[in-house]
C-alpha cells in the first residue's frame, strides 16, 4: 500500500532537518565518525516531557559540537522541534511498552516505540554499524551513504524518462482517439495508470532530493525538468471523463491506496474513473468533456472553461461549435471564442500531421 500523504509529508520535513548541509546532520556525522551511538528526539512538547525521567535541562543553544559531546552519555538527547536548542540531555525515555515494534537493539527499540506514540520523529544512531535511522510515525528510514544515495537518484531519473515517455505516448493516442471521436476506457485508462507509475517514481525521487540536502541541487534541475505539469495534465484528463458527483480527488485516492502490483493491473486503474460501464469493460465508448483542449487556450481560465464544458456536455459538440455558439456561454468574449476555434483546429491539424509521419 502506499504511505498517506500526512505521514509521507512529516517524513520528508524530518528528512529536510537532517539533510547534508544542516548543523544536525554536522553532529549526527561526528558522532557516526567517533564510533559513538545516540538517540535524539527531534520535539520538546509535553507529549515528550511526558514520557522523560531523569537526565537533566539544557535550554542550551544547538551546535554540532555539543551534540556529539552530550552522545558521549547514554541517554536521549532532546531537541526542539526546529532543532535551535538542547532542551535535555542523558535522558530516560519511557515509551508505551505496549507498543508494537520490530527492532532488537534497545535503542532502536525505544527509537521506534516514541515515535509510534508521540508526533515527534526520532534519530538513532547505532554504535556498533555506525548506521542511522529516522523514525516517523510507523515508518524508518535508514540514511544512506551520499555517494550510493546519489547513483540510486540518478538511475530512478532515468526510469523516470523511460516511463514520461510512456505516458508521453499514451496521452497522444488518448488525443487522436479524442479527435476521431473513438475514445475507450482503456485508452484513459492507460493515461492514469502510466501517470500514476510516473507520480511514483517521481514521489522517490523526491525523497531521495530531500535526503541529500545541499548534494541534490543538480537533481532537482532534472526532477523538475522532467515532470513539470504532469500532474496538471492527468487532472485535466481525469476531469474530462469522470461522472457528474465525482472528483479528481477521489480519483488520487482511489489510485494512491493500489501497491505497485495493482497498479499494472489496467482494470484496477479503471476502478478510480468511476467509469458507468465497470472497469472490466474496457472497450466501452466514452466521452470528453474537452477541458484539457480548452487548457491549451491561451489566457483561459478554469471557471470559463468549466463552464464551456458544462454548456456543450461533450467534446464533439464543442467542436461543431460556431464562434456565435460559443458567444452563448457566459463569460466568453469573441476574442475567447475565436481562439477556441483555432485551437481546437489546431489540434486536429496537429493529430492528423503526426498520425501521417
Amino acid at each position: 500500500m502506499s504511505i498517506e500523504p500526512r505521514e509521507a509529508d512529516a517524513l520528508l520535513d524530518a528528512l529536510a532537518q537532517i539533510a547534508p548541509g544542516t548543523e544536525l546532520r554536522d553532529g549526527l556525522d561526528r558522532i557516526v565518525r567517533a564510533k559513538m551511538g545516540a538517540l535524539l528526539v527531534l520535539s520538546d512538547d509535553a507529549s515528550v516531557m511526558e514520557i522523560c525521567s531523569g537526565g537533566f535541562p539544557l535550554d542550551s543553544p544547538f551546535t554540532p559540537q555539543r551534540l556529539s559531546e552530550l552522545a558521549k552519555m547514554d541517554g536521549a538527547i532532546i531537541l526542539a522541534a526546529d532543532v535551535s536548542r538542547i532542551a535535555r540531555a542523558n535522558v530516560h525515555l519511557l515509551p508505551d511498552a505496549s507498543v508494537p515494534t520490530v527492532e532488537t537493539g534497545t535503542r532502536h527499540r525505544t527509537a521506534e516505540r516514541v515515535a509510534r506514540s508521540i508526533n515527534a520523529p526520532v534519530v538513532s544512531v547505532s554504535e556498533e554499524m555506525s548506521v542511522i535511522n529516522l523514525y516517523v510515525g510507523d515508518r524508518k528510514h535508514q540514511l544512506q551513504e551520499v555517494g550510493r544515495l546519489l547513483a540510486r537518484a540518478n538511475q530512478a531519473l532515468q526510469t523516470l524518462e523511460r516511463y514520461k515517455v510512456r505516458l508521453d505516448d499514451a496521452m497522444a493516442n488518448l488525443t487522436a482517439r479524442e479527435v476521431e471521436d473513438v475514445v475507450t476506457l482503456r485508452d484513459v485508462a492507460s493515461v492514469v495508470q502510466r501517470g500514476e507509475m510516473v507520480h511514483r517514481i517521481a514521489d522517490e525521487i523526491e525523497t531521495m532530493i530531500v535526503e541529500l540536502g545541499v548534494d541534490a541541487r543538480l537533481l532537482r534541475l532534472q526532477l523538475d525538468e522532467l515532470y513539470t505539469e504532469i500532474d496538471d495534465e492527468i487532472d485535466l484528463v481525469i476531469g474530462d471523463y469522470l461522472p457528474t458527483g465525482a472528483s479528481a480527488a477521489d480519483a488520487h485516492v482511489q489510485m494512491a491506496s493500489l501497491d505497485n502490483d495493482e497498479v499494472l493491473d489496467l482494470r484496477k486503474s479503471a476502478i478510480a474513473l468511476a467509469a458507468r460501464g465497470g472497469p472490466d469493460d474496457l472497450d466501452q465508448a466514452l466521452a470528453p468533456r474537452g477541458l484539457r483542449m480548452l487548457a491549451r487556450v491561451p489566457r483561459m481560465s478554469d471557471d470559463t472553461a468549466l463552464a464551456i464544458t458544462d454548456y456543450f456536455g461533450e467534446l464533439t459538440k464543442l467542436q461543431r461549435a460556431t464562434v456565435t455558439d460559443l458567444l452563448v456561454v457566459p463569460g466568453v468574449s469573441a476574442t475567447q471564442a475565436q481562439a477556441i476555434k483555432d485551437t481546437l483546429a489546431r489540434v486536429v491539424e496537429a493529430t492528423i500531421m503526426d498520425q501521417y509521419n
